[in-house]
């Protein structure tokens, strides 16, 4: 789903299936996972990945190869642009966000800061 003619969130292959195997394997029937953002942390914001059991109205959707993932409307302005990957290593393992509207990071990645999309240079980068 868009905002406007900006892809709200991108998601890579790795992404997906993982969001395939929490379906899969959800103890109750899942339609996918929310990605959100929460006040915490020691650069003040976290994402937050939920399972999405009722979907909400209002929640942007991403359908990648069978894979869903709803984004927080509350989440849109601080995630448009952002790529949702799955990472796999020998120190982390889990989901990843490459995001053009983050300023900064804790030195422990759990974290970070978020600045609101800036609509007007996203229109003017698209028209170039």
């Amino acid at each position: 789903m868009a905002l406007g003619s900006f892809q709200v969130l991108s998601v890579t292959n790795a992404a997906a299936e993982r969001v395939r195997d929490i379906i899969a394997n959800a103890e109750q029937p899942a339609e996918g996972i929310r990605v959100g953002i929460k006040k915490g942390g020691c650069a003040g914001m976290e994402y937050t990945v939920d399972l999405v059991t009722e979907p909400k109205g209002s929640d942007d959707r991403v359908d990648l190869d069978g894979a869903s993932v709803f984004v927080d409307p509350a989440a849109t302005l601080f995630l448009l642009g952002t790529e949702m990957d799955y990472e796999v290593s020998k120190l982390r393992t889990g989901f990843v966000f490459k995001n053009p509207n983050q300023t900064s990071a804790c030195g422990c990645g759990e974290s970070v800061e978020l600045k609101k999309a800036d609509l007007a240079a996203l229109q003017a980068r698209s028209q170039d």
